[in-house]
């Protein structure tokens, strides 16, 4: 299932490929977001184009729009969206942590409304389970609690006992739904920024033992030396044979730091969320070193007669073709065209920016 295929000599990080029932996927790597079945702007053939190996979408989302009658219709997320590659979906813990107002925590689940129509809705681990085997996605994760990072000691530690009891849950869900254990499943750490919890989390999960193993509860309020220094110790503790995947994170930078402290996957709405405000990412240089990249903001008015290719080294023939004045006007007028192209600049970026951190693994230069 997971191999690794180089360890650096000069930090935690490795190179290898996760394998997965829709393809393989060369590790470390980034997942684009698709929360309700599509990456903001783009369609299928953009999604040919960009060539991501694996995406990543949400099971509390989907669920309520357009629910899982219209999906088991098409046997799942993929045919869906007329995707073939790898997915792994979330399992609504963090709508946990986002909806705080308008859910309720209990033993047996979550209780909240939809932010659609108000109606009620419970999400116990068995239910979670059930929707992401509708959704027949890749790798599926536990439902979990996920508070601030600087939540309470008690709250976290309430939190974490909920979220060890419903990863139990889960994974005996899974094993009914799915026996012949087609579709992977990720355990999440939770615990805050209490050392105690954190490893407490980790060793209550490894007893239940999943197929990889997730970081969750940070990226959610505390400082970027914060999330390292959790990192520095809760890697170290982590298997060696399986991979770890750091939710919601994040800016370039904070990737590489991850990556060289060990940590194989990734997500995040920074590429395409920051692409519908007009911030572009770019390469400076390939050597992933002090000021590898660097943002620009389209809707500066400097654009506004700057002829020169939205991006000359994009492999996708409509950034080398349109230019920054043309994207700056697209901007200004508020054209559909001026999201989608600035989404696929973005995304290029983060998936050159992994093919660039695995290849210098490999060559024993990260």
């Amino acid at each position: 299932m997971f191999k690794i295929n180089k360890k650096s000599i000069k930090s935690r990080a490795r190179a290898g490929v996760l394998k997965t029932k829709s393809g393989k996927i060369k590790t470390p790597f980034f997942m684009p977001i698709a929360t309700r079945g599509v990456i903001k702007t783009l369609g299928f053939e953009d999604l040919r184009k960009l060539n991501p190996e694996i995406i990543l979408s949400n099971t509390y989302h989907l669920y309520l729009r357009p629910g899982l009658k219209i999906i088991s219709k098409f046997k799942g997320l993929q045919n869906f969206m007329n995707y073939p590659g790898p997915i792994l979906t979330d399992s609504g813990g963090f709508q946990v942590f986002s909806l705080a107002k308008i859910r309720k925590l209990t033993k047996k689940g979550v209780e909240f409304q939809s932010t659609y129509d108000g109606s009620k809705h419970l999400f116990t681990p068995q239910k979670v389970m059930k929707i992401q085997s509708v959704l027949n996605s890749d790798i599926q994760m536990v439902l979990d609690v996920c508070l601030d990072s600087k939540s309470k000691s008690k709250d976290l530690e309430n939190a974490l006992d909920l979220t060890i009891l419903w990863a139990k849950k889960c994974k005996q869900a899974k094993q009914k739904l799915d026996p012949q254990n087609k579709n992977l499943l990720f355990g999440i750490i939770q615990g805050g920024l209490n050392k105690n919890l954190r490893l407490r989390s980790l060793e209550s999960l490894l007893k239940i033992d999943f197929n990889g193993y997730a970081i969750g509860g940070l990226a959610v309020g505390e400082s970027k030396e914060e999330m390292y220094k959790v990192l520095d110790y809760l890697v170290l503790e982590m298997p060696d044979n399986k991979p770890r995947y750091l939710m919601g994170v994040g800016y370039p930078d904070n990737i590489i730091k991850a990556v060289k402290r060990g940590v194989d996957m990734f997500d995040c709405v920074i590429p395409s969320r920051e692409a519908r405000h007009g911030r572009l990412y770019f390469f400076n240089n390939a050597s992933l070193k002090n000021k590898f990249y660097r943002t620009e903001n389209i809707n500066n008015r400097k654009f506004s007669t700057d002829f020169q290719a939205i991006n000359a080294n994009s492999q996708i023939l409509e950034l080398q073709k349109y230019t920054k004045a043309y994207l700056y006007h697209l901007f200004k007028i508020g054209d559909p065209l001026a999201f989608r192209l600035a989404t696929l600049n973005n995304i290029e970026f983060y998936l050159d920016l992994m093919k660039n951190i695995h290849q210098a693994i490999l060559e024993g230069k990260f």
